[in-house]
C-alpha cells in the first residue's frame, strides 16, 4: 500500500506551516507560493502567525500518496491536535534550531508516544544566524533518545533538504495496512477482535469538523476499514445521527470530489449537517452495511472520543446595548464552525443584556472576539474571564438545587465525574432514560458555577472546589528564581524538574487555571525575558479556601466585576480593584464610594470627590451666615442627587479592568 499518513507537530511559530509549504511546492501539489502558510485560510492565522484549525493536503512523490496534516500548536487546541495523532501512522517533530526545545513540543510528543506514532525529528530554521543545530540536536538525542543521524536539519524558508524530510516519511513510516496489524489496540475497544476481520465492517475516524456556507458540514474522516461512497447511509456512533454524504473528496488542499473512501485514505465527507454539532470530532462512523451484517456499534468504536468542553468563561455584552440581536445572530453563525463555543443569556444590571460564552482557553476567547469584530462588525465587551467551579451549598432550598437543574448541568458538563467516588459503576448512555437515585442523592448540594454573579454568598456555601492544572514551564536555569517566585504566588506546587540540558530545565507545576488564565503567561514572560515557555493541561477539582470578591459603585453591587479569588489574595486584590475603579471612572456631580467586599464586610474603599460648583463666587461681602446658607444648600442638593442620580460606568472601564488583570 502505497499511503503515508503523517502530521507535523511542533511548538507555536517553530515554522510548520512554513514547511508544509514547502513540501506542496517540491512534490509540484500547488506551484510557487504567492504567500507564506497557505494552508491557514483564516486572515486572523496569517496576521498572527499561528495555525487555529488544522488543514489536511494530499501530496505525491515518487508514487507515494502522501496525506499530511498541519496541526495548531497551541494548548487551547490540544484536542484537535489528539485526534489528529489518531488519524495517522507517523509524525514529524519540528524544533526551531535557534529556540530548542519548548513545552509544547513536549506535551505534542508524548502524545504521538503514546498514540505509537514513529517520530521523524527535524531542525528548522537552520539559515537563520542565530541557530545552533548542534545543542539542539544534543537535546533531541537525550529527549527521545535517538542517534544524531536520524535527525534531519532543514530549511523551511529556502527549502534546503526538505526532500530528505519527504524520502524520510517513506522509509520510516509504515502505511496503513501495515500500522494496524502491527498496533491493532490503537483503533480497538475491548472485544472488538472477531469484527476487525469482519469483511462487511466499515468505519472512518472523525478527526474534525468544519462548515462551509456553500457545502454546509463537512467531515475531515480517516478510513480504518473498509470503503465508503457518496449516496451511502452512514451511522455516527456518539452523536446517534444517521447522514447520507453528497460528496466525497480529498484535499489539494481545495475540495477535489473524486468516487470513493478508500481503506487508510484521509478525505472529506459533506454531510448535509447545518452545525458541527451534529458531527463531533472523535466520533466513529459506521456504514448501514456493516450494522445490517449484525456487528454492533460498541464492537466498532474507535477509542479517545470526548466531549469538547470549555474551560474558560466571560460575559459577552454588546457596547450599544441596542446591537443585542445582531450579537445573538453572530454567535449562532459562529458556533456553526466551533463547537467548542457555549453561550446562554446574561442578564447585568451595569451592562445590559448579553451572553455568558465558553471558551478552550484565553487565545480561543480572543480569537473570537476578533473574529466578531472582523467578520460580523460586532463590538463588544468581555467581562472578567473565570474558570468553572463546583460549589457545595448548605441550604437545599435553594431554586437550583428544587428544581434539580444543578445536578443536569453536572451531567451535561461531565464534572459529576469529579464528585462520586464510585464512578466507574455509572454509565453515561443510560443517564437519557433518567439519573439513578443514589447519584441524584450524592450530586444534590453541589452545583456548577461559571461567573462570580453566580456564586451563591458565603454564609450558605460549605466548601468550594477548583480546577487544577499540570503545567510545563521550559526555561534558562538562570531564570530559576523568578519563575519559582512567580509560581508561588500564583499558589503553585511544584512537583518534580527535568533537565533538557545544563542550561534548561522542565518544571512540572501544579497551578490553579482559576489563577493562571488571566496574565500568568505574560508575566512569565516577563520575569524571564521572552526565554520561558508554558503548556498546562487540565487535571483534576481540589478544595480550595475561596470567596467572592464583590465590587460596589455608589452602594450598588456590579455583577459584571465580581470574581473568585483566594482568601488570603482577597485584601489585596479588593484593594488594587478599588484604586484602578476610582482611575477609570469620571467623576459626577456627586460623591460615589467605591467599594469591595466579602459578603457582608467592606475589605476596601476609595472615593471619588464630587464635582464642585463654586457656589459662592457671586456672593460679594455681606453676613458669613450667608456664605454658609449657600453651602448648607448645596450640600442638601448633592446628598439629594446621590440618592436617586445613577454612576455612569463607561464600557472601557471593564475591558481596562480585564487588560490590566
Amino acid at each position: 500500500m502505497n499511503i503515508r499518513n503523517f502530521c507535523i507537530i511542533a511548538h507555536i511559530d517553530h515554522g510548520k506551516s512554513t514547511l508544509a509549504d514547502r513540501m506542496l511546492e517540491i512534490t509540484w501539489t500547488l506551484r510557487k507560493l504567492e504567500h507564506n502558510q497557505v494552508l491557514d485560510r483564516m486572515d486572523i492565522e496569517q496576521e498572527r502567525g499561528i495555525t487555529i484549525k488544522l488543514t489536511p493536503a494530499r501530496m505525491q512523490w515518487k508514487w507515494y500518496e502522501f496525506n499530511l496534516i498541519d496541526t495548531p500548536g497551541h494548548v487551547d487546541f490540544q484536542y484537535e491536535v489528539s485526534r489528529s495523532l489518531a488519524a495517522v501512522e507517523g509524525a514529524i517533530l519540528l524544533v526551531d534550531a535557534s529556540q530548542g526545545v519548548q513545552a509544547q513540543t513536549l506535551s505534542v510528543l508524548y502524545q504521538a508516544i503514546d498514540q505509537n506514532l514513529v517520530i521523524i525529528p527535524v531542525l528548522n530554521k537552520i539559515d537563520l544566524p542565530a541557530a545552533n543545530p548542534e545543542r539542539v540536536a544534543k537535546e533531541l538525542e537525550n529527549l527521545i533518545w535517538i542517534d544524531a543521524w536520524e535527525i534531519i536539519k532543514v530549511s523551511g524558508k529556502t527549502g534546503e533538504n526538505v526532500d530528505k524530510v519527504l524520502d524520510a516519511v517513506i522509509e520510516r513510516i509504515q502505511d496503513p495496512q501495515s500500522f494496524k496489524l502491527s498496533h491493532p489496540k490503537k483503533y480497538r475497544t475491548t472485544g472488538n477482535e472477531i469484527q476487525e476481520s469482519s469483511p462487511n465492517l466499515t468505519r472512518a475516524l472523525i478527526f474534525d469538523s468544519v462548515y462551509d456556507p456553500y457545502k454546509w458540514v463537512l467531515a475531515y474522516v480517516k478510513i480504518i476499514n473498509g470503503e465508503m461512497k457518496a449516496g451511502s447511509t452512514l451511522h455516527l456512533v456518539h452523536s446517534e445521527n444517521i447522514i447520507t454524504p453528497t460528496e466525497v473528496g480529498y484535499f489539494t488542499p481545495e475540495y477535489k470530489a473524486d468516487k470513493s473512501l478508500k481503506d487508510g485514505q484521509i478525505w472529506y465527507i459533506v454531510t448535509g449537517e447545518k452545525s458541527v454539532r451534529e458531527v463531533q470530532i472523535g466520533d466513529t462512523i459506521l456504514t448501514h452495511d456493516t450494522l445490517k451484517a449484525g456487528i454492533t456499534k460498541n464492537s466498532c468504536i474507535i477509542p479517545g472520543f470526548k466531549k469538547v468542553k470549555p474551560f474558560v468563561y466571560a460575559g459577552v455584552y454588546p457596547i450599544d446595548s441596542t446591537d443585542y440581536d445582531k450579537l445573538k445572530d453572530s454567535l449562532e453563525k459562529l458556533s456553526l464552525n466551533d463547537s467548542a463555543i457555549e453561550y446562554e443569556l446574561e442578564d447585568s444590571k451595569a451592562l445590559g443584556f448579553g451572553f455568558r460564552c465558553g471558551f478552550l482557553g484565553m487565545l480561543h476567547m480572543d480569537i473570537i472576539k476578533e473574529r466578531l469584530s472582523r467578520e460580523y462588525g460586532m463590538e463588544t465587551i468581555f467581562t472578567i474571564p473565570t474558570v468553572v467551579y463546583l460549589v457545595r451549598s448548605k441550604n437545599l432550598a435553594l431554586d437550583v438545587i428544587k428544581l434539580g437543574n444543578n445536578v443536569q448541568s453536572l451531567i451535561q458538563t461531565g464534572l459529576w465525574k469529579q464528585l462520586v467516588k464510585d464512578k466507574e459503576k455509572y454509565d453515561e448512555d443510560l443517564f437519557v432514560n433518567g439519573i439513578p437515585s443514589e447519584l441524584q442523592a450524592e450530586l444534590k448540594p453541589w452545583m456548577v458555577v461559571k461567573s462570580g454573579a453566580d456564586m451563591v454568598e458565603q454564609g450558605l456555601i460549605e466548601e468550594i472546589r477548583e480546577p487544577i492544572a499540570n503545567v510545563e514551564i521550559v526555561g534558562p536555569q538562570e531564570f530559576a528564581g523568578n519563575i519559582m517566585q512567580l509560581c508561588q504566588e500564583y499558589r503553585g506546587k511544584l512537583k518534580h524538574m527535568d533537565y533538557i540540558d545544563s542550561t534548561r530545565v522542565v518544571r512540572h507545576y501544579q497551578l490553579p487555571m482559576g489563577e493562571m488564565i488571566i496574565d500568568f503567561y505574560d508575566r512569565l514572560k516577563s520575569a524571564t525575558k521572552g526565554y520561558a515557555t508554558m503548556n498546562y493541561e487540565f487535571q483534576n477539582y481540589q478544595e480550595a479556601d475561596l470567596v467572592k470578591l464583590d465590587i460596589f459603585i455608589n452602594n450598588e453591587k456590579v455583577e459584571a466585576l465580581s470574581w473568585v479569588v483566594h482568601n488570603d489574595s482577597a485584601y489585596y486584590k479588593g484593594r488594587d480593584a478599588v484604586e484602578r475603579l476610582k482611575e477609570l471612572i469620571p467623576k459626577h456631580l456627586f460623591s460615589i464610594p467605591i467599594q469591595a467586599g466579602i459578603w457582608t464586610k467592606m475589605i476596601a474603599r476609595e472615593t471619588i470627590s464630587a464635582m464642585k460648583k463654586d457656589v459662592l463666587a457671586k456672593c460679594y461681602g455681606g453676613d458669613v451666615s450667608r456664605k454658609r446658607k449657600l453651602l448648607e444648600k448645596q450640600k442638601e442638593g448633592k446628598k439629594k442627587l446621590k440618592a436617586i442620580g445613577n454612576v455612569s460606568v463607561p464600557s472601557d472601564v471593564f475591558i481596562k479592568m480585564v487588560a490590566r488583570g
